[in-house]
C-alpha cells in the first residue's frame, strides 16, 4: 500500500535587499547590549551629568562670592558683633566722647527703639575688628552694657562688615563726610581731627593745613580757611581745654589771632585752667574771651572768675624796659595788677614745676 505525499503551500517573502541579513544574526538596530557595556555607557553618561551639574554649581558659587564680596565692600553684610572684638584704634575720632553731651540722648533713643543704623567695621584678624564708622553708637552700646549689666541685650552690637584694603585716606573720608551732616560738630573738633591725621604715621599728608584741604574736601573754601584758624588754638590749647567744642566760631578766631600776635599768652591761659576741674563751660568760655580782648576785663590779667581779685595799690600807669636773652630780647610790660613778659619762646613747653618756681622766686624777689 503506498502512502501519498502531502503538498504544503509556503509562502517565501522576496528579499527587496533592504533588511537582509545573515541567517541567525539579528539586525544591528535591535542588537541588545551586554551588562558590562551597559554598565560603560551608563556611566560615561552619568560622568558627563555630573560633570556639567558641577560645573553650573561652579559658576553659581562664582557669582554668589562676587556679590559677597560686592556687598561686603559696601558694608552691607551685617552680624552681630561682641563688642570686646571691636577696637577703635585705627581711625583717631574726630569727636571728644568725655564731652560729648548728646551721648545720653542716644543712649535713651537706642534703649527705647533700637539701632536703626549699624556701626561699620574691618575685620583685623583673629575674630577682632576695627570700627570704621560709627563711635558715638559704639559708645552707647558701650554705656548700656556697664548701666545694664545685660550682656544678651547690649553685649553685642549689629555692624556692616566692610572688606579689607579700603586706602586710610578714603576711611578718614568716609568718618569725616559722616560728621559733617551734623550740626552739632565744631570748628575745634575738625581742627583736632585734621592735626591726628597729620600725626598719623600711615598717611600720607602730614601738614595738618595741607590736610584739612584732603579731609574737608566736601566742604567750602570759607569753611576750610575757619577749620585752618582753628588749628593753631587746638594744638597749643587742646589738653588744657575741656570743652573746646563749645568755643564759637568769633571767639576762636580772635583767639588763634591773639595767640600769634601775643608769645606767653598759651601759657597764660594754662596756668588759669590747671587744676580747676570744676569749671563749666560759661568759666572756660569766660576765661578765653577775657584773653581774646573780648571780656570786659580782658587786660586784668588771668584771675578765675570765680574769685575775687585783690586791690592792688595804684602805682605809675606803666613801665616797660628789655633784657637780652639767649632766646632773643624779652620786652617786660609792668603796670596796674599785670607783669607782663614777651619773648619769642613757647612757655608752655616748659615743665610747670619749673616755670611756678620761677615765677615764684621772681615774685619773692619783688616782695
Amino acid at each position: 500500500m503506498s502512502r501519498k505525499r502531502r503538498m504544503f503551500d509556503i509562502e517565501i517573502p522576496q528579499d527587496d535587499g533592504a533588511d537582509s541579513f545573515p541567517a541567525g544574526k539579528a539586525p544591528e538596530k535591535e542588537a541588545r547590549r551586554g551588562p558590562m557595556a551597559a554598565a560603560i555607557v551608563e556611566t560615561a553618561e552619568s560622568t558627563r551629568d555630573r560633570a556639567r551639574i558641577e560645573a553650573e554649581i561652579r559658576a553659581e558659587n562664582d557669582a554668589l562670592a562676587q556679590e559677597h564680596v560686592r556687598l561686603k565692600r559696601a558694608g552691607l553684610i551685617t552680624d552681630m558683633i561682641p563688642l570686646d572684638a571691636i577696637g577703635t584704634h585705627k581711625l583717631i575720632r574726630d569727636r571728644a566722647p568725655a564731652a560729648d553731651f548728646e551721648l545720653a540722648e542716644l543712649v535713651a533713643s537706642i534703649r527705647d527703639i533700637g539701632l536703626s543704623n549699624p556701626i561699620r567695621v574691618e575685620p583685623a584678624g583673629e575674630g577682632r575688628y576695627e570700627l570704621i564708622q560709627g563711635y558715638r553708637r559704639l559708645s552707647a552700646y558701650r554705656k548700656l552694657l556697664d548701666e545694664t549689666g545685660d550682656a544678651e541685650a547690649w553685649g553685642r552690637i549689629p555692624a556692616g562688615i566692610a572688606a579689607r584694603g579700603d586706602a586710610l585716606e578714603q576711611l578718614y573720608r568716609r568718618m569725616v563726610d559722616e560728621n559733617m551732616v551734623r550740626k552739632d560738630i565744631s570748628f575745634a573738633e575738625m581742627a583736632q581731627l585734621a592735626l591726628h591725621y597729620a600725626m598719623d604715621p600711615q598717611t600720607s599728608e602730614h601738614d595738618p593745613e595741607k590736610a584739612v584741604a584732603i579731609l574737608f574736601k566736601s566742604a567750602g573754601y570759607q569753611k576750610r580757611s575757619y577749620i585752618r584758624n582753628f588749628i593753631p588754638l587746638v594744638e597749643k590749647l587742646g589738653d588744657a581745654l575741656i570743652y573746646p567744642q563749645e568755643i564759637p566760631r568769633a571767639l576762636g578766631l580772635s583767639l588763634a589771632q591773639r595767640l600769634d600776635d601775643i608769645p606767653g599768652t598759651a601759657a597764660a591761659i594754662k596756668a588759669e585752667l590747671a587744676d580747676w576741674d570744676t569749671r563749666s563751660i560759661k568759666d572756660e568760655l569766660e576765661v578765653l574771651r577775657r584773653f581774646a580782648g573780648q571780656g570786659a576785663d580782658a587786660e586784668s590779667g588771668a584771675v578765675r572768675p570765680e574769685k575775687d581779685a585783690p586791690r592792688v595799690p595804684s602805682g605809675k600807669a606803666k613801665t616797660t624796659f628789655q633784657i637780652v636773652r639767649p632766646h632773643g630780647s624779652a620786652k617786660c610790660t609792668a603796670a596796674n595788677g599785670r607783669l607782663e613778659i614777651r619773648l619769642p619762646r613757647d612757655f608752655s613747653t616748659v615743665d610747670r614745676r619749673k616755670l611756678e618756681a620761677a615765677v615764684a622766686a621772681l615774685l619773692d624777689q619783688l616782695d
